[in-house]
């Protein structure tokens, strides 16, 4: 919990100090009634005090007070709301290397599964788009809201050959580029975008990824990475069993360069978590909401009960 006005709570140190009287005032009716030697005939002369039940109802309205100070800060807690406006590319690798099994069914199915559950995870009013690469890179499906279209679009992805990290990231910035221009010429206001990199092997073809880096760095657009695949990762081709390892190392640094996250993936259910916590970042942001009026309402109670407890034992407001 948090206070938009923290300098209010300085008026707990009155309520301390109110309760620090009261303590003060009874120790001194305390010492003033020792005072009186006949105590048989000070229990006649004096009626019976209701005691403990006296300081419960003080301390109701202390309570009370305390409360009501507290509302004046302003306290709020973090909520998670979604987001207005976004744009996400989620550029998806489709190279032979996706074929491997050491990850059940395999990779390029596993893959499948998780992004059109990431598709599903974000909100309604973010625009998605799709970028397939291998030996080069495609818009296969240009940012919309229309999640039908992503999810059928992944159904239909086929494998081929290479691997083009580099050539995938500028695919991307295009699409996002072309779709806020369009946004632009219509006048309306152009929401903040990010690319989402799923790839489980090496740059092989087109160009570099330093380039696709600087060209993300210009264009203000974080790439966030995913490192799909194990160590232990192999291809049948033509009967060779060829490693099909995973570049950690350089999906990391385009993540780190551009200020987006990396995450790695050995199996089917930590791609399928990677995805959701993606879409849980790109898709919500945190507000502080004003819960003040749950003090209010606190304090009036107590406020009330502690004055009607009063009346009832003692005849007195307090």
């Amino acid at each position: 919990m948090t206070f938009q006005a923290p300098w209010w709570l300085l008026g707990l140190l009155a309520v301390v100090a109110l309760v620090a009287l009261y303590v003060v005032l009874q120790l001194r009716r305390k010492a003033y009634a020792a005072r009186f030697t006949n105590v048989a005939l000070l229990g006649t002369l004096v009626p019976k005090r209701p005691g403990w039940r006296r300081h419960l109802a003080f301390g109701l309205v202390a309570l009370a007070l305390a409360a009501l100070i507290v509302s004046l800060a302003v306290p709020s807690t973090e909520v998670r709301v979604p987001r207005e406006r976004a744009t996400v590319v989620m550029a998806v690798d489709v190279s032979l290397s996706m074929q491997a099994t050491d990850i059940e069914p395999s990779r390029f199915e596993a893959m499948q599964v998780a992004a059109k559950e990431f598709v599903d995870v974000l909100p309604d009013r973010i625009n998605l788009g799709l970028v397939s690469f291998a030996g080069t890179a495609t818009t296969v499906v240009t940012p919309t809201t229309d999640r039908g279209q992503v999810s059928t679009a992944i159904d239909n992805l086929e494998l081929a050959e290479s691997t083009a990290i580099g050539e995938a990231v500028f695919t991307s910035l295009t699409a996002i580029e072309n779709f806020q221009s369009s946004l632009d010429a219509d006048g309306e206001e152009v929401p903040p975008a990010r690319i989402v990199l799923l790839s489980d092997g090496y740059n092989t073809v087109g160009r570099p990824d330093t380039q696709a880096v600087s060209a993300a760095l210009d264009a203000g657009i974080p790439v966030s990475t995913i490192a799909f695949g194990t160590d232990y990762g192999t291809l049948d081709l033509d009967g060779e069993r060829v490693p099909v390892p995973v570049d950690r190392a350089t999906l990391e640094e385009i993540a780190d360069q551009t200020g987006g996250s990396y995450s790695e993936a050995a199996s089917a259910a930590e791609l399928e978590q990677v995805y959701q916590d993606l879409g849980s970042q790109i898709g919500y942001t945190t507000e502080p909401r004003d819960v003040s009026y749950w003090f209010v309402r606190g304090g009036v109670l107590f406020a009330m009960i502690g004055v009607v407890l009063s009346l009832l034992w003692t005849n007195r407001l307090l």
